[in-house]
């Protein structure tokens, strides 16, 4: 991800960001020093009768007292008595002991009520910039969204100020600069419609806040709304003109526009030349009158369509259809991708015989008979030393789903083949 220029108003500046934070580490117990070894505290009380159940072998050691009160309990006590624990608390309804109280976290809560409610704010947003300085961004917008939370809470259950006046001025910098430096935190976490809502909110208290003006123009940026974008840049730049971030910003989304124009010309020129390849087509096809109809389903036939050769925009280009050879008797076909309205069937036959299945050599060019369906559903005899355009003309037939459709059949078994059809057609 990458970094993003400015950081909140109240942040050290000279902090360089590339550098990793602090690692966790530094944080942990070293090897070979015992958490529970001062005192010998245990983390849980020894359940005796749970100990003595455990231990199989009467004439192993002691357990350690810390080990004894971890394996003197069942897992789901274990779990029970850990979500009474604020640090690894996760259900606060059943976090408290068999009267519903729990000492632990009512103190943690009193110490987040302690103060004013400006005090209380104050306290998480400094907490969400330290959490920045060390790059947690999901920290960080937690502890910024407290500090709305605090701020905008209905119940007023802290501590009254001294200068009432002066905290309702605290209160209003605070959640300008929350809203601001939480959208910091959804353009790092890749939360753009969240980053412009949040400097939204911060426009709405300071119309003048140029980080946020900034902000909203990189998350509109990432989102491709350049015309917001730039909105959001000519009014940061209306306000500080020598802003080297909003002028650097203003140069991307430039050329950004730029060239979504070219690309969005290009699609215009190229959809526009379809259609004029697609009407010349039209045209041709109904000067030589055949009959072309599309069905719900088509095949699906990759880049072969019916098309003008050599120039899809000149009159004067032939006609290319793509066509199958069907074997109906012996339920085979072949495609032909490119089928000229010039050639003839037995142009294409000649290659294509002798066929690899064909073991009683029934197909040979001179030995087979050639159908095509009729408009009606009756059939047609296609001569195979016509010309394609001589067999499509006229509206006896007709090309369906941009696919020509001929079937070649044995002489000998052209009666059965005919038979078959009709029956078909009847039923």
């Amino acid at each position: 991800m990458s970094r993003i220029e400015e950081l909140p108003d109240d942040f050290d500046e000279s902090l360089n960001l590339k550098d990793a934070p602090p690692s966790v580490t530094q944080n942990l117990p070293q090897p070979g020093f015992d958490a529970f070894a001062v005192g010998n505290e245990t983390p849980f009380p020894v359940n005796e009768e749970g100990l003595k159940a455990r231990q199989t072998d009467p004439n192993a050691p002691e357990l350690p007292p810390a080990m004894a009160s971890v394996q003197s309990h069942s897992s789901k006590d274990l779990m029970d008595m850990m979500n009474k624990t604020p640090l690894f608390m996760t259900d606060m309804e059943n976090a408290g002991d068999e009267n519903g109280e729990n000492m632990l976290l009512d103190a943690l809560q009193a110490l987040q009520n302690e103060g004013s409610r400006a005090e209380v704010a104050q306290s998480f947003k400094g907490q969400g910039n330290e959490a920045v300085q060390e790059l947690k961004w999901i920290d960080a917008k937690e502890f910024y969204t407290k500090a709305l939370a605090v701020i905008n809470a209905k119940e007023d259950k802290w501590e009254k100020p001294e200068d009432p006046k002066e905290e309702a001025e605290l209160l209003v910098k605070l959640e300008e600069a929350s809203y601001s430096n939480r959208a910091l935190c959804n353009l790092e976490l890749g939360n753009y419609r969240s980053c412009t809502l949040d400097c939204a909110g911060s426009l709405k208290i300071n119309p003048k806040n140029i980080k946020a003006y900034y902000r909203s123009s990189l998350a509109l940026f990432k989102l491709d709304k350049i015309a917001e974008a730039e909105d959001s840049v000519a009014r940061g730049l209306a306000i500080d003109p020598e802003s080297k971030a909003l002028q650097e910003q203003s140069k991307k989304l430039a050329e950004r526009k730029a060239h979504l124009e070219r690309v969005a010309a290009r699609k215009r020129a190229e959809e526009e030349l379809l259609r004029k390849q697609l009407t010349m087509l039209s045209t041709a096809l109904k000067a030589r009158q055949i009959r072309t109809r599309k069905t719900e389903q088509p095949p699906d036939m990759e880049d072969a369509k019916i098309r003008l050769v050599p120039d899809p925009l000149s009159p004067e280009s032939t006609v290319e259809f793509p066509a199958v050879f069907l074997y109906p008797m012996d339920a085979q076909s072949d495609f032909i991708k490119s089928f000229s309205e010039m050639n003839t069937i037995s142009d294409h036959l000649e290659y294509i015989f002798p066929l690899p299945w064909d073991t009683k050599k029934e197909y040979t060019v001179g030995g087979v008979e050639c159908f095509m369906q009729t408009v009606s559903g009756g059939l047609i005899k296609a001569g195979k030393n016509l010309p394609l355009l001589q067999i499509l003309t006229g509206g006896k037939v007709e090309v369906v789903d941009e696919l020509v459709s001929i079937h070649i059949v044995p002489i000998s078994k052209t009666g059965k083949f005919i038979a078959e059809m009709k029956a078909r057609k009847s039923g």
